[in-house]
């Protein structure tokens, strides 16, 4: 093809050589690309991430924080924060613990006296004696709880049960220790109620540990004592460890208990309690969590602990220490509650004035999840278009889910006002007025 050719002057119009030149100048510059990107491998970051993704809630409320900068009136049904203030005895007894000097190290397992107070909650709650010396760990949040237990426990390729939709944190830290995550959808006919058939379908011999999460985020289902006789019995039978998220167990509605899978037969010792502050006291800023667990099993997670914050800030732990059974901050606690129940009741009832959006009735939590395929839509159409149309945030259930395409989560822990102008944007959007 490449002939030598010349013009009627003489010169040359194409010659292999110089193709051949150009092609080695190319071949150069490629190889120098990615030479330079082989000099800066740190860019792409640890091959452990590349399962790891960005937090699809957070990405949300960033696109809802830009849209109010540029002056839209964004209503915020996406996060999952209390709109409370901390209670006035544990921040009076925290800034007196400041006052006191009380901002230097504390035990890596956490302030005893705190240890002691959590151990007294969780004996009233799931009627259960953990040891405050050793079967308690004080942590920087609930996050943390996840990070740090299921990196002591989880090996590369084991496998970890987990009933979506859920929390995300649970897909991403379980691919940053190498293991697999396996899926088990909750389905709207059953409740999102747990199907042990389908748990006992899932198990392998790689199967190592179960996540719940009671009550659910973003399901605001608490599981009935049933299902859960059922799934300790299985753990017990396939020699399973039960990670159970109970962040939200103090915030329950219609008289419905949440009883905590530790407290059925055989299962204190396979079970790993986690649940903190920020919740249940309006406490999200101040990133307290704690674990209970078999003194073997906090053995392991201290070790991760010691590496990942040393311990939580000390004056923190001494407010709570202080303040968090007293009768004037339950009494707070209690109130924050009932109000949630208030906003869950105008939440249902805007809906159901809506039409077209179905839902399971919420019995913990402050979230509920709504099916909009009535609506010719999916989640994720229609959240984005809610958002940028009519400016209220929602979380799309394929953010927490792979096959919850139909879905939205509503956070109800705003405003009264707020949910109201929201519901009536919903409305307008929906129903086209």
């Amino acid at each position: 093809m490449y002939s030598r050719k010349e013009s009627n002057n003489g010169k040359l119009v194409k010659d292999s050589s110089v193709i051949g030149f150009l092609m080695t100048l190319l071949s150069f510059q490629e190889a120098k690309e990615v030479q330079n990107m082989e000099k800066e491998w740190f860019l792409k970051g640890a091959n452990r991430l590349e399962q790891v993704y960005f937090s699809p809630i957070r990405q949300v409320g960033e696109k809802a924080n830009a849209l109010a900068k540029e002056g839209h009136p964004v209503i915020k049904f996406s996060i999952g924060e209390p709109d409370f203030n901390t209670p006035e005895p544990i921040k009076a007894a925290t800034i007196q613990a400041i006052k006191e000097n009380k901002t230097h190290y504390a035990s890596n397992r956490g302030l005893l006296e705190l240890r002691q107070c959590i151990a007294q909650k969780l004996k009233e709650n799931n009627g259960l004696e953990y040891d405050p010396e050793t079967e308690i760990l004080v942590t920087s949040g609930g996050a943390e709880v996840i990070n740090d237990a299921f990196l002591a426990v989880l090996n590369p390729g084991d496998e970890v049960i987990v009933f979506t939709p859920a929390f995300m944190n649970y897909e991403n830290l379980i691919h940053l220790c190498g293991a697999k995550m396996v899926g088990i959808p909750l389905k709207e006919e059953n409740g999102f109620q747990i199907d042990p058939a389908a748990v006992k379908a899932k198990i392998t011999d790689r199967t190592r540990m179960i996540v719940l999460n009671n009550p659910s985020n973003p399901l605001g289902i608490v599981f009935k004592e049933e299902v859960l006789a059922e799934i300790a019995k299985i753990a017990v039978q396939y020699n399973l460890l039960v990670f159970t998220d109970e962040m939200y167990n103090e915030i329950l509605y219609d008289g419905v208990v949440c009883r905590s899978i530790a407290s059925f037969p055989d299962m204190k010792i396979r079970t790993i309690t986690m649940n903190g502050f920020s919740k249940t006291y309006a406490m999200t800023g101040w990133r307290v969590g704690y674990v209970a667990a078999d003194s073997r099993v906090i053995s392991n997670i201290l070790k991760v602990h010691q590496y990942a914050t040393t311990c939580s800030p000390t004056f923190i732990q001494y407010g709570l220490a202080a303040a968090m059974n007293l009768p004037e901050t339950i009494s707070e606690v209690k109130k924050m509650v009932q109000v949630f129940d208030h906003r869950r009741k105008l939440v249902m009832a805007g809906l159901d004035k809506i039409g077209k959006l179905t839902y399971i009735v919420p019995e913990g939590a402050f979230y509920i999840f709504v099916n909009v395929s009535q609506t010719g839509m999916d989640g994720d159409e229609f959240a984005a278009k809610l958002l940028n149309e009519f400016y209220v945030a929602t979380v799309p259930g394929t953010k927490l889910g792979d096959w919850c395409k139909d879905y939205i989560r509503i956070s109800y822990a705003t405003s009264d006002q707020n949910l109201e102008e929201g519901l009536n944007r919903m409305d307008r959007f929906v129903n086209h007025k």
